[in-house]
């Protein structure tokens, strides 16, 4: 540890005052008793994350979970409780180089200190293919312990060969009475920092809730700028009273409540499927909910109008095929217009495609004919008084001999099926 290092980690220790250090460090869990959330991971007899640590035989693990609920925190008191080494680097800026170097480090470190070495890599997910792979053998020799930590869905980002030699532990946003025990002690800190007293009215708390949406980051970022900029009233006895109110707040926030919404990662794809699965269950007002939801984290209005084109054909289908028909209006709309206008025929057409009825009836059928013909062992030629019989050698063939032409004929019965298959039916 060179004079600076030491002089910050001093400055850590010993200065509790917000303009050294920002309120979401300094609220920074200090055990893993501290930590708000993860029950069923921590708190508990049998909480796997708690019973890992308490082992003092820490694995490598991954951390899944949106932005702002602990990972970079739940690792460090992981390590901390293990006793080993803590080297942390950000996937976005480090790279092979950096990993062979703490390779040489740890492997330094455990002979010649027997001690252990956590490396940290937080948005793991960023690492390529290659640089994945670079991790591999010596999570593998056990080298070092690897902890990483993803907001996206490592099963998607990861690759199989990292994932299979890890743990997977998957965090939840924080509830609202987390979100609320942090305000509470939040509070407290302010007051010890002011030296007076910090009011909190009753709708501002619940603006910090919305606002924050499990986010415990986002929550004590905009606390702690409402602190700065709240009005002040000197009180001789008390010291300074600040008053935070519902107005600081919406002044300070551009949206009432952030949206958990990445239009590439798991949101995408799971609203995208909590919208189709609503109009299929004919739910008018939560297909509009989560429609609205896509519209405002800023989905591709191109993206929904094709849900609501493949819904309309695969869910409601020959029970209405006027729905097909106006989803493929609400497409060329969509195109033609944009947003915000574009909102208005995307929800016209979500509401028809919920309210319609449904039946995939046509699409069953077909899957059921293509697996007879590409797994079933069923791909049979076509019968010879099917064949195109239009050219001049296709008689002396047998190529459309014997087909009657069916407008002049309609009650003459034909097989238009293979022989084999004289009888089965697939649409019902």
């Amino acid at each position: 540890m060179d004079l600076f290092s030491y002089q910050q980690t001093q400055t850590d220790t010993d200065d509790c005052s917000l303009t050294a250090r920002p309120l979401a460090d300094l609220l920074r869990p200090k055990t893993l008793a501290d930590v708000l959330g993860q029950e069923s991971l921590l708190h508990g007899e049998t909480a796997p994350l708690r019973q890992l640590a308490n082992s003092g035989q820490l694995r490598s693990l991954i951390l899944w979970g949106p932005p702002g609920v602990g990972k970079t925190t739940l690792a460090r008191l992981l390590s901390q409780k293990s006793g080993y080494f803590w080297v942390s680097l950000s996937a976005v800026t480090a790279g092979v180089k950096e990993i062979r170097a703490c390779v040489e480090e740890a492997t330094q470190r455990l002979a010649y200190q027997q001690q252990r070495t956590v490396l940290f890599l937080d948005e793991i997910h960023r690492f390529s293919k290659s640089q994945q792979d670079a991790l591999l053998p010596h999570v593998e020799a056990g080298t070092f312990v690897l902890l990483g930590a993803t907001t996206e869905n490592p099963y998607f980002s990861v690759n199989k060969a990292l994932l299979s030699r890890v743990l997977l532990f998957k965090l939840e946003v924080l509830s609202t009475e987390n979100l609320r025990q942090l305000v509470k002690k939040s509070l407290h800190t302010l007051n010890a920092a002011n030296q007076g007293t910090c009011l909190l009215q009753k709708d501002a708390l619940e603006f910090l809730v919305q606002y924050a949406n499990g986010d415990a980051r986002a929550l004590l970022t905009l606390l702690e700028a409402g602190f700065w900029v709240a009005p002040r009233v000197e009180k001789s006895e008390k010291g300074t009273e600040i008053l935070l109110t519902l107005e600081v707040f919406q002044t300070l926030a551009q949206h009432q409540t952030r949206l958990s919404y990445d239009k590439v990662a798991d949101d995408h794809f799971d609203h995208a499927s909590a919208f189709q699965k609503s109009l299929r269950g004919s739910d008018a007002d939560a297909a509009l909910y989560w429609l609205a939801k896509m519209i405002a984290g800023g989905e591709d209005p191109r993206f929904i109008a094709r849900r609501l084109l493949v819904c309309s054909a695969e869910d409601v289908g020959l029970a209405d095929p006027q729905a097909f028909v106006l989803a493929s209006h609400a497409m060329q709309a969509v195109e033609q217009l944009g947003l915000p206008e574009a909102r208005i025929p995307l929800a016209m057409v979500t509401a028809y495609v919920a309210k319609a009825p449904k039946s995939n009836a046509a699409y069953m059928a077909l899957d059921e004919a293509l697996a007879d013909v590409t797994t079933g062992g069923k791909a049979f030629p076509v019968p010879l008084h099917l064949r195109d019989g239009h050219y001049s050698g296709a008689k002396p063939l047998g190529h459309g001999v014997g087909y009657v032409y069916s407008h002049d004929a309609p009650d003459v019965p034909q097989t238009f099926m293979p022989e084999a298959l004289i009888g089965k039916k697939y649409l019902t």
